[in-house]
């Protein structure tokens, strides 16, 4: 990997890290590597690549770039989905251990944990993942740890040997909780349990859990890292090379492979998410301060209000609130209303990409119950605040009957953007 000086910002790294070598007539942008096979000698191993299934040219400048941004030691691995790249991470709980996970998390993250855990025979402990002395409590159930014999909290732990994973999703998704995660990784360390964060709604942009002692990251690079809602995709950074191996190997065996095309447009996509997160948490933080103002929204979530339960730790430990709203309205048949009545939001799932969607979460069956059923879920792009605010409000008005907002609340709030986004 290439190693920088001086150490340039996110921002920057996105755009110029994997590119080609600085050669006169050489290409700016990595090429797509399409060939499914590479030439070799009689021997074994003697080449950096034979077969695309086991690595191809086609990842490498991708998961160099991404390692590059997570301060991952080693490059990262990309897989055909996010949900692969979830399977490959949770097949590292043994037969007999215990996997601790939060109780509201992306749905893929918690079915494939109950399937997993029903064939491979571990225990899945669900926890509130905010509530930090209930996750080391879950650590103490899994580990039997003993407080009078505690080690160095900062001693690594031995991937080979851990009987158990905490994974750690903060913000959740779609309740939007934050884990106090220095605290989580410290806690699951000295208990020698290895971490696995989902670092989707964050991107490496907002928080770098490796640089905080995690063990993995994992990625849903369909969402913010490819940012445009035309490839899926997952990746997963580690921290110890043999763990690499681990997981290279999981995959190639699984054949959880991506294809060299979308691998390239996941990289051209990233380099403008620095421009793209920052236009869409600006909205955000709009949409969210608009929302908590209408009397039929009962409750909002997002970290950047001061009201949030998570905003003070959110405050301290990343680098922004990121673009992720979730309201509550009075019941499901309101918020499917208020789905069916924008036309400017679309009503779809996934998140993300540079146009913003609606979606009433327990419409899925898999939906944790706690999951309130009028709870809406916004992934807020980037067009112009006060058109996706109108449209909002608009349908909120049509499915509650509610007064909409003053339309001098649009100018002031649209100022109050402006002057963030510039801060």
């Amino acid at each position: 990997m290439t190693t920088r000086e001086p150490a340039y910002s996110p921002e920057t790294v996105l755009v110029e890290a994997a590119r080609p070598p600085r050669v006169p007539g050489a290409s700016v942008n990595p090429p797509i590597e399409l060939s499914s096979t590479f030439i070799g000698t009689t021997g074994m191993g003697d080449a950096p690549f034979g077969y695309g299934r086991l690595d191809t040219p086609a990842w490498t400048p991708f998961e160099e770039a991404l390692a590059e941004l997570e301060h991952a030691p080693v490059p990262g691995l990309v897989f055909g989905s996010g949900l692969a790249a979830i399977a490959a991470v949770l097949s590292l709980v043994p037969a007999g251990g215990t996997l601790i996970i939060p109780r509201h998390a992306y749905q893929g993250s918690l079915q494939s944990a109950d399937e997993l855990a029903a064939r491979c025979g571990f225990t899945v402990l669900s926890v509130d993942i905010a509530d930090t002395e209930a996750v080391i409590a879950a650590l103490d159930t899994a580990t039997g740890f003993d407080p009078t014999t505690a080690t160095d909290p900062a001693a690594a732990t031995d991937p080979a040997a851990a009987s158990a994973m905490v994974w750690i999703e903060s913000p959740t998704n779609p309740m939007l909780e934050v884990a106090d995660v220095p605290a989580l990784i410290a806690a699951a360390r000295q208990r020698g349990v290895l971490t696995a964060c989902d670092n989707t709604f964050a991107t490496p942009l907002l928080q770098t859990p490796l640089d905080l002692g995690a063990d993995i990251v994992v990625h849903s690079v369909t969402k913010y890292l490819a940012g445009h809602s035309d490839v899926v995709l997952g990746a997963v950074l580690v921290s110890d090379p043999g763990l690499r191996e681990t997981l290279l190997a999981e995959r190639a065996m699984r054949g959880a492979i991506a294809g060299p095309f979308e691998v390239w447009l996941a990289l051209r996509g990233m380099r403008t998410l620095s421009v793209r997160l920052d236009r869409a948490q600006a909205n955000a933080q709009t949409i969210a301060e608009r929302l908590s103002e209408r009397a039929a929204v009962l409750e909002v979530r997002y970290p950047g209000l001061p009201t949030d339960p998570g905003h003070a730790r959110a405050a301290a430990q990343m680098s922004g609130f990121g673009a992720i709203v979730a309201f509550t309205v009075d019941s499901a048949q309101t918020a499917t209303a208020i789905a069916e009545a924008v036309r400017l939001w679309t009503p779809a799932t996934s998140l993300g990409g540079v146009e913003s969607l609606i979606e009433r979460r327990r419409r899925h069956a898999s939906e944790p119950e706690t999951v309130p059923e009028g709870l809406l879920r916004l992934s807020v792009g980037i067009e112009h605040v006060d058109d996706l605010w109108a449209d909002l409000d608009t349908a909120i008005t049509a499915a509650t009957g509610t007064k909409a907002a003053s339309p001098g609340t649009g100018a002031e709030s649209s100022s109050h953007r402006d002057a963030q986004a510039n801060a």
